[in-house]
Order: C-alpha cells, then structure tokens, then sequence
C-alpha cells in the first residue's frame, strides 16, 4: 500500500529547512509519496522587511531548530541576517522557480527546494534574488526550469498562482496557520498529521499510514 503525503512549506522557512532532512528520508521510503506545494508565507502580502524585532525572533528560531532537528546554519548565513537590516525577506521567485521545476521536473521538487534552502541557509545566498536562482537551477541541472524562470510566460505565472491557491485552500479549510504542514491523503481526502515528526521520526509517519 502507498503512503501519500502532501508537504506545505516556504523557502524563507526555517522550521521548514529544519524538517529538510526528515522530510526527504520519508520521501525516500519505499512505498511512500510526497507531494510538495509552497505555501507562499513570504510571498506577495507575506513579504516582510528585516528589521531588528524579526532579526533576533529569527536568529532565536534558528538557535531551537538547530538545537531539535541538528540543521547547519552556516557563517556566511548568520552573517547575512545579523547585519541584514531592511533586508527583504521575500519568497516570490523561490516559490515560482519551484514551480518552473514542477512543470519541466516534477518529481524532483523536493530535491529543487533543497538546493534553496542549501544556499540560503548554509552558503548565505540571496534566494529573493531571481539571478541566484536561475544560477542555482542551472548549478543543480534543472536547465529547463531555468530558462523558464528568466522569462516566466503566462502559463507558468497562472500554474504559479493556482498552486499557491490550492495551498491556501488547504490552510484555511484545515486552520493551519504555519509551517511546516503535512497531511495525508487518501484519494480526495485529506488528513491532517504532526509535521513536527519529521524532526524526531519521519519514518515512523509510514509505518502509521499503513496501520492507520
């Protein structure tokens, strides 16, 4: 029987790049799923200017998902957002090159979103920044997703928006208010499970699905 999840994150997540390693253990597992959808938490309305209240609520963050989950965040990371005031935390071109993945790559989603959340979270690059993206997609071989991301034609834009609207409906329907979400799906159902497992016990979401 296969487990089916569907994982609901942001690039600019830190809970989320914490649950990085947890999440692709589960996808890896045979008999197991995972469908990704960004969330948007960052993008359009959710961008957000770095100030020093969201600076130390981030370093603090960071400080706990390291401490839970044994996430790196590298130097050049820290660097950044210590002295990163007025820094724009924006997730718009994260979020629409994940999906030029999903619509050239899609089952390699996940191992874009990784990619990012490397870059940001270790190497303290700009993933607000489309060019950084476009040169990430291209470092990682999503080629075909690159050059749709230089130049996003309708289609794109539109499948962009109707995943993020997908992903709203999801929030709202079920009250989640952050993420990492994860539900699991059984044919049009969805139900809600503890995405914090994936910090502690991803795999133990499989062996669950199976018995449940």
């Amino acid at each position: 029987m296969t487990a089916h999840f569907l994982y609901l994150f942001d690039p600019l997540c830190g809970w989320c790049y914490g649950a990085s390693a947890g999440i692709a253990a589960l996808a890896k597992h045979p008999g197991v799923t995972v469908e990704t959808l960004p969330t948007g938490l960052f993008a359009g309305d959710g961008v957000r200017t770095l100030g020093s209240e969201m600076r130390d609520h981030i370093l603090a963050s960071d400080r706990r998902i390291a401490a839970l989950t044994g996430a790196v965040f590298g130097d050049p990371y820290r660097e950044r957002i210590v002295g990163g005031a007025g820094l724009t935390l924006d997730s718009s071109h994260a979020t629409l090159a994940l999906t030029t993945v999903a619509q050239t790559v899609p089952d390699r989603e996940l191992d874009a979103l990784h990619t990012i959340q490397r870059a940001r979270y270790i190497e303290g690059r700009d993933i607000a920044d489309v060019f950084v993206l476009i040169d990430l997609l291209v470092g990682a071989g999503f080629d075909a997703a690159a050059v749709m991301l230089a130049n996003p034609d309708p289609g794109v834009r539109k499948a962009n928006a109707q995943r993020l609207e997908r992903t709203r409906s999801v929030m709202q329907h079920f009250g989640i208010g952050g993420v990492p979400a994860l539900l699991r799906v059984d044919g049009t159902a969805l139900t809600p499970v503890d995405a914090s497992t994936l910090y502690r016990d991803p795999l133990s979401l499989a062996s669950s699905h199976r018995l449940a």
